[in-house]
């Protein structure tokens, strides 16, 4: 695992966005697997600003997202499909089709998810792997007590995790219960993973993740096993690292951001 600790959370989300720039360019057809979530927000910022001056293109790529909430048709105002047209797929060039979220609205929600896991297998799996950091080290919506093996299925939404999501929704009572999430075991099958993690908030997480035991009480330790696997932290998200020492002087100030 790589860690890369950067000065603050812009040149964090710079990492993250050149680094995705940077396999589009060597490697046009990737299939990326996307998240959702405030800390992407500035991550996808910086692609569209990328992509207008010229230095990506996604015409070429596909798209799999995370997660979708059981419940949430695509048009609903807090779907991920919703999210994801307003914060990249409207505003830069895939092509029509070429972009995938669960349908939360499936009458079979389960049928749904083995579907989904299906066509990320069809699609050759995923090339990039984007992911956030839940607070209880959750990555997609696996729950701490998710099987490190799992496939894409119905996950049950823990409180901690419904509590913080409420902030999305007018009122907390309508955050769904349910979500349909890549598994573990499908997000490992990625080539590349990239995680961004952001704000003291997520420092307990990230220090289980990358130092504690691997344990499904910390899905995101999981990511332990990944053979080319990079962690982006901004320094809030990296105070209580063990060996942040090590860290920086592999990589000062989380390494040169390639745009």
């Amino acid at each position: 695992m790589k860690v890369l600790i950067c000065p603050d959370a812009a040149r964090a989300s710079d990492r993250v966005a050149g680094m995705i720039v940077a396999r589009l360019a060597r490697a046009p057809r990737t299939v990326l697997g996307l998240a959702t979530g405030g800390t992407m927000e500035a991550v996808y910022e910086r692609l569209i600003a990328a992509h207008r001056e010229g230095l990506v293109s996604f015409a070429h790529a596909q798209s799999f997202n995370l997660d979708e909430y059981v419940g949430l048709p695509p048009d609903h105002p807090r779907s991920y499909r919703h999210y994801m047209q307003e914060h990249l797929f409207d505003r830069v060039d895939f092509a029509a089709g070429a972009t995938h979220l669960p349908l939360g609205d499936a009458v079979d929600p389960g049928a749904e998810a083995a579907r989904y896991e299906a066509a990320i297998v069809a699609a050759g799996d995923i090339g990039l792997q984007l992911l956030g950091l839940g607070a209880n080290g959750h990555i997609g919506f696996n729950e701490p007590t998710s099987s490190l093996a799992s496939l894409t299925r119905v996950k049950t939404l823990t409180r901690q995790t419904r509590a913080a999501n409420a902030r999305f929704f007018p009122d907390p009572a309508q955050v769904p219960r349910f979500a349909i999430t890549m598994g573990i075991g499908t997000i490992l099958r990625a080539d590349e993973v990239v995680l961004l993690a952001l704000g003291a908030g997520k420092a307990e997480a990230a220090t289980r993740m990358i130092e504690g035991p691997l344990s499904a009480a910390c899905p995101a330790s999981a990511l332990q096993f990944h053979r080319h696997a990079t962690v982006v932290l901004d320094e809030a998200a990296a105070a209580r690292l063990t060996l942040r020492d090590y860290y920086e002087d592999v990589h000062p100030e989380g390494g040169p951001a390639p745009i």
